[in-house]
């Protein structure tokens, strides 16, 4: 007996002993980055806890709340696991406004989204482009629709108005990484800018295409030729609702296909328009428009109502679209799945209720609301910010969740550590969790704003002080 309580206090012991050293390392860490000329005016947030007793192990401005990037997406994301639940879908409805007749519909189809981020996208099998026509043709078909005699409505604004949270900068919106959330999403509100660029320098580049088509699309190129090997520098102007957009910036000499992706102005209408030459292809004669409810919105126009519905197109699982939401940092993924809360709860699905409702959670989980002034369901905002204490307590609450395998795996693997990553102007984060060699399992929560100098140096300088958790 004497042996085993001698043995199970030099556990304890070294176990301390273990932790101690971790946090001396941590601390020495910091000071050094807090040395460093390049974080001279930078503010450290760094938490890391116990992931097993949640004993926190080290912190530094753990309760400063700091702009987080995309470990942003960590609050959205767990939040929606536990408020939809992981098996969760979006629905897009096909339905009609008139009785079909002999194979006639004598008035509209009407396609009304509920904000379904994947109709359209590449990721699966079921929501490429093709596939999601195809269902909507064999619905028509089953219901021996061969003749439509009225218009095509795209109900865009269905689940919201605005697609842009408030806090979105300028710079941002028309690229896509900025693309807004709609009521019905098309290609993740993506297209695809072809340029081909001559010798170095100066001179203006050529666009070789622009895929998906876009109805009335207008794009003045003003993207240079820039040093050979100098990356992508290019950047898209436009806003949502508008059929204009312009570009600057620069791209590399001598690329003969170099392509930068910028975000829709108007999905549905993308969407409603290839819609209608599939219908005409595959032989169901139509002659009307195709219209959405947001131009209607605009030109002070009532779209119809539907009177019945013919089917839906479901998307996939809610676990299945946030392995995508946090391993490739899809920002529409994330303000789609911030309006489903807030639909599902109150149907307003605004930027603005969800962003409160997600507040008002992680409050009932015991973070304090001052901790988190969250502008989005992504980060992609620069008027957030979050403490690292914060962004540790969700991942410490979702650990003990029995969706956690499906959170845990949707991680990303950046430095051999799973984690999330988050990047905007002047601010680099992580947050995960990490096995070290003596089997001592940790979470944690690292942000660094307003450094000087490269990324990428600064990823490495961050990796260093993680290192110690190995």
């Amino acid at each position: 007996m004497k042996k085993i309580l001698y043995m199970a206090c030099l556990l304890i012991a070294t176990t301390q002993a273990d932790a101690q050293s971790v946090a001396q390392k941590l601390e020495e860490a910091i000071v050094q980055m807090e040395a460093d000329p390049v974080f001279k005016h930078a503010i450290i947030g760094l938490c890391v806890v116990n992931t097993n007793t949640g004993e926190q192990i080290f912190g530094n401005q753990e309760q400063t709340g700091l702009a987080p990037a995309s470990t942003q997406k960590l609050f959205t994301s767990a939040a929606a696991f536990e408020l939809l639940g992981k098996d969760s879908r979006f629905y897009t409805r096909i339905a009609i406004d008139q009785p079909i007749q002999q194979g006639v519909l004598n008035g509209d189809l009407i396609i009304t989204g509920s904000g379904d981020p994947t109709l359209g996208s590449w990721r699966w099998a079921s929501t490429k482009e093709k596939a999601v026509m195809d269902q909507v043709l064999t619905i028509l078909r089953n219901n021996k629709v061969h003749t439509i005699k009225g218009n095509i409505w795209i109900d865009d604004r269905s689940y919201t108005q605005d697609p842009l949270p408030g806090g979105w900068i300028w710079t941002d919106m028309g690229n896509y990484y900025g693309a807004g959330c709609w009521g019905l999403n098309w290609h993740e509100n993506q297209y695809d800018l072809t340029l081909a660029a001559g010798d170095c320098c100066g001179g203006l580049t050529t666009v070789k295409s622009i895929s998906p088509s876009m109805p009335n699309f207008q794009l003045t190129n003003n993207i240079r030729v820039g040093k050979q090997g100098s990356g992508d520098n290019g950047y898209i102007y436009a806003a949502p609702f508008s059929n204009k957009a312009f570009t600057e910036g620069t791209i590399p000499a001598n690329e003969k296909s170099f392509t930068i992706s910028g975000s829709m102005p108007q999905p549905g209408l993308a969407f409603g328009e290839l819609l209608k030459s599939r219908l005409v292809q595959a032989g169901i004669k139509f002659s009307g428009k195709v219209q959405t409810s947001s131009g209607a919105w605009l030109f002070g126009q009532v779209p119809p109502k539907p009177t019945a519905m013919l089917d839906s197109i479901a998307s996939p699982t809610l676990d299945s679209i946030n392995y995508w939401f946090l391993q490739k940092s899809v920002n529409l993924f994330g303000e789609a799945l911030l309006k489903k809360m807030a639909w599902q709860k109150n149907g307003n699905a605004s930027t603005e209720e969800g962003a409160n409702l997600l507040i008002d959670f992680w409050q009932s989980k015991g973070i304090d609301k001052g901790a988190v002034n969250i502008m989005d369901g992504s980060g992609l905002s620069p008027q957030n910010r979050v403490t690292t204490d914060a962004l540790v307590r969700v991942l410490q609450f979702a650990k003990d969740r029995p969706w956690f395998s499906s959170f845990h795996y949707s991680l990303p693997l950046y430095n051999g550590m799973k984690m999330k990553s988050g990047s905007i102007g002047g601010s680099r984060a992580f947050a995960g969790y990490h096995t070290a060699k003596d089997g001592t399992k940790y979470t944690f929560a690292i942000i660094i704003n307003n450094y000087n100098g490269g990324s990428g140096e600064t990823v490495k300088k961050m990796y260093r002080v993680l290192d110690i958790l190995k």
